[in-house]
């Protein structure tokens, strides 16, 4: 393809003829950032159900790619060499047996966790409850590739204009943001606060709560990102940390509270902070727990006020098909800043300095291999 087409100035390639072998950034031990290196490896071929993806591009997450790099994976047993990447785009390179839901050439963004598709929670469209939940990436092989093989009930096509990294950006956050939302309830006008938004996953839920006609409250530690949330146009921006947080959130919301909570960060003093901020019926979600895990519950005040606290782990396909639904409707996630697939060390290194605001992605188009 012509370097100067649309679809190359948006970070897609053609569907190229599948070869025997392939580049790949993979760890052959844990360690820092510089542990990922460059390896030729055997193509995967697609088993019936799949398909095969020419990789475009490929988020980075801390959970998923950083955690699971340096060896200290809380829910998964990873065993180098392996090659990293979950949430990721790319061209439809070949069909698996049975596949006629896509077609060579289409361009499609992929959701990496992969249920069984047979059981009672999957029967019933939950397949994030699946008890064979695996990952894309932590249990298979992933998306640091130039292909990579995934089951075709994964792929969505993505609608013509979207970048290949805004697309890998949507693929796995703007489901779980979707299902936060939908299991939240959100109507236009519920207030929502998110706390740690400057996350991939946290600009994310804001930016598509917003997007639904929520007013938000957005917070993070750094002054910084704080004043980058506003010209974003979050409605109030905090410090999570502020002795008066709670008083300003009421402040903010007329007395009342806010209506959902997405609290990520599982932060004693932020969860108490959460909680506080809630108005009567109010529900608290979070998808995470990444500075801690072990938090204190009033029950009495859960069951006085009526309040909710729900789990969201992943997104299904109801909330894939409402994500892309509300693309096609004008919605974008944040993405931060994206590297070529051969600076995958300086992009781990960059994530890990904590300066990111919203999603980082690394591009795999064939010049990127040797950036």
């Amino acid at each position: 393809m012509n370097d100067t087409s649309p679809l190359s100035e948006l970070g897609w390639s053609e569907a190229l003829s599948v070869p025997a072998t392939m580049k790949a950034m993979m760890f052959r031990r844990f360690g820092p950032p510089d542990v990922l290196e460059q390896a030729t490896v055997d193509t995967p071929r697609p088993g019936p159900g799949e398909v095969l993806v020419q990789v475009a591009a490929v988020g980075i997450g801390r959970l998923l790619d950083l955690t699971a790099r340096a060896g200290n994976h809380p829910y998964a047993k990873i065993e180098p060499p392996h090659i990293l990447g979950a949430d990721h785009a790319g061209t439809v390179a070949a069909l698996g047996e049975g596949v006629d839901s896509v077609q060579i050439a289409d361009r499609v963004a992929v959701l990496p966790g992969v249920a069984c598709g047979t059981c009672a929670y999957c029967a019933e469209g939950r397949e994030e409850v699946c008890d064979s939940l695996t990952v894309i990436g932590t249990h298979h092989p992933g998306a640091y590739a130039q292909y990579c093989a995934v089951p075709a009930r994964n792929v969505h096509r993505v609608p013509d204009g979207i970048p290949a990294a805004m697309a890998a950006s949507l693929a796995l956050l703007g489901p779980v943001a979707a299902n936060q939302m939908s299991q939240a309830g959100l109507r236009p006008g519920h207030w929502v606060l998110v706390q740690g938004a400057s996350s991939a996953l946290g600009s994310t839920t804001a930016a598509y709560a917003r997007h639904l006609g929520a007013k938000i409250i957005s917070t993070s530690r750094s002054a910084e990102k704080r004043a980058a949330m506003a010209a974003a146009g979050a409605d109030v921006v905090l410090d999570t940390n502020a002795p008066d947080f709670v008083e300003r959130v009421r402040e903010a919301t007329g007395g009342r509270g806010v209506d959902i909570a997405v609290d990520n960060l599982g932060d004693p003093a932020v969860w108490d902070a959460t909680i506080d901020s809630l108005t009567r019926g109010g529900t608290v979600v979070t998808s995470g727990a990444f500075l801690g895990g072990q938090v204190k519950i009033d029950l009495r005040r859960v069951y006085s006020d009526c309040h909710r606290i729900i789990g969201v782990r992943t997104g299904n396909p109801a909330s894939v098909k409402e994500l892309w639904t509300q693309v096609e409707n004008g919605f974008r996630a944040v993405v931060d800043r994206t590297f070529p697939i051969a600076r995958a060390a300086d992009a781990h290194h960059y994530m890990e300095e904590d300066n990111s605001l919203g999603r980082v992605a690394l591009t795999l188009r064939t010049e990127d291999w040797d950036a």
